[in-house]
């Protein structure tokens, strides 16, 4: 059985504490500390992770739960952002909807199926780390806007154009499965 009290657990648990601070700081309008918490977690996750490689601490449970901390963050961020029209509602509305279909997409796989181990692909790390980037574009932009331009319109398509392609090769992926079944 997996220990949950890893190293790299411990230090994925201290990200998901990080996303109500995080939320915090935008409420009050601190982009600056919204700033540090987002490089701290990003910060977090490639450490949890090179933690994990390098001591082989690498768990079932620390495999389910670091997405789940990067999702807690992006989708946060996402969220926030739309509501302070940092950037469009189209934008986040797309984000979320492509984690939803994907969740809902890998539960009914399992149900059907009894597929339990969802890999993840190349197009949903590229697109992870693509989302990663634009939110601290965003805080940089926010919190150094005579500097750092706001975000161009073509960002915010990249971003989604990537998202959708990459929820439709999760598709794709779970249909090969299904149909393997």
């Amino acid at each position: 059985m997996d220990s949950v009290l890893t190293v790299p657990n411990v230090i994925t648990f201290i990200r998901i504490i990080i996303v109500p601070v995080f939320i915090t700081a935008l409420i009050y309008d601190r982009y600056d500390y919204a700033l540090i918490l987002f490089i701290a977690a990003g910060f977090s996750d490639a450490l949890d992770g090179f933690i994990a490689r390098a001591t082989k601490q690498k768990s079932r449970f620390g495999t389910f739960l670091d997405p789940l901390a990067d999702k807690c963050l992006l989708i946060t961020s996402f969220i926030l952002f739309a509501v302070y029209d940092l950037i469009p509602k189209w934008l986040t509305i797309t984000v979320i909807s492509r984690d939803v279909i994907v969740v809902l997409g890998w539960f009914l796989l399992y149900v059907l199926s009894h597929a339990t181990k969802p890999e993840p692909s190349t197009a949903g790390k590229a697109t992870t780390v693509i989302q990663v980037l634009f939110i601290a574009y965003i805080l940089l932009a926010v919190n150094f806007s005579g500097i750092v331009p706001p975000p161009a319109k073509w960002m915010f398509v990249s971003v989604a154009v990537l998202t959708i392609i990459s929820g439709l090769l999760y598709i794709y992926r779970g249909l090969q499965i299904a149909h393997e079944k």
